[in-house]
């Protein structure tokens, strides 16, 4: 049985989808997107004896959505998530995240090691931050019509994406964010049920993309936030799980990350893009679970 909430934390009201009893693994979604990403992982989780929290990220669905760029930075964000435990009263977790999930959850490894159980990634991995600003890499690399560039302007890419809700979710739900400004036809992705695209646009239609956005207006913050932490390397048990057709690994390559972990085992799921979590639900979950059950064995030594 699952629960929906609204929770207090950090400032903050989150809402949040509550399910199963366990040790608390907690569920961090991407952009533009939902905590009804993992519907296919919270029974799997809940089954197999976890306590999972899945929350709207702040900016999103029902939670709070500062209008500012200042309150989504990582360690904002990552407080967000801690607090979750703290309102659980539960000392340690497992963190899973997709997308900005991911990036969101990464960085607890560094910050708040001691409240770490394992961390999960998917699509976007971990990396040692770089000797100059990810736009200024970006900027040399793809030029300034570069989405994640695109997106640091103020309003314009909100009336954009808002323009057509539901074209802009199809869009980069299906991978084609390079034809969010056109007209083409673009259907939806076969993965994805009519009732779950229907509630993606009733919420982004009341929403807009202002919060979502606001995460990709902190890549430089972000980066600085990490140059100046004492460490770079996670200690935590942690798992980074892509997809062969992610077209995130074109610009983020995983390759380099292992020096960024003690303890890194990484998969790579054939055929699977970057919603690889909702393409190749059993394939992830399997490996999600594999994992957090080896963790668990090993504390429990």
């Amino acid at each position: 049985m699952r629960d929906h909430d609204t929770w207090q934390v950090n400032g903050i009201d989150l809402a949040v989808t509550i399910a199963g009893s366990g040790p608390l693994v907690v569920l961090a979604h991407g952009f533009p997107d939902l905590a009804i990403t993992w519907r296919h992982q919270v029974p799997a989780l809940v089954e197999a004896g976890y306590r999972v929290v899945a929350p709207d990220m702040r900016g999103y669905g029902r939670s709070s959505r500062p209008s500012s760029p200042d309150g989504y930075d990582s360690d904002t964000v990552g407080a967000d998530l801690i607090a979750l435990l703290d309102h659980e009263q539960v000392e340690r977790a497992h963190f899973v995240g997709h997308d900005w999930g991911a990036a969101s959850v990464w960085p607890l490894g560094l910050t708040h090691p001691e409240r770490v159980l394992s961390l999960t990634g998917l699509s976007v991995p971990y990396t040692v931050p770089a000797p100059v600003a990810p736009t200024q890499i970006f900027r040399n690399r793809f030029g300034d019509d570069f989405y994640m560039l695109k997106f640091q302007e103020k309003a314009t890419p909100e009336a954009m994406l808002e323009r057509d809700v539901t074209r802009t979710l199809v869009a980069v739900l299906s991978g084609r964010v390079d034809q969010l400004d056109s007209d083409d036809v673009i259907g939806a992705p076969a993965w994805l049920p009519d009732d779950v695209l229907d509630t993606y646009v009733r919420e982004f239609e009341r929403t807009g993309f202002g919060g979502g956005l606001n995460y990709y207006r902190n890549i430089d913050a972000n980066w600085r936030l990490a140059t100046r932490r004492d460490r770079h390397r996670i200690e935590a048990p942690s798992l980074f799980v892509t997809g062969t057709e992610d077209p995130i690994s074109a610009f983020m390559p995983a390759d380099r990350s292992a020096r960024g972990f003690r303890r890194l085992r990484s998969h790579t799921v054939s055929g699977a893009g970057h919603w690889l979590h909702q393409e190749e639900p059993k394939r992830v979950t399997d490996l999600i679970l594999d994992y957090l059950r080896s963790v668990d064995r090993r504390n429990d030594l």
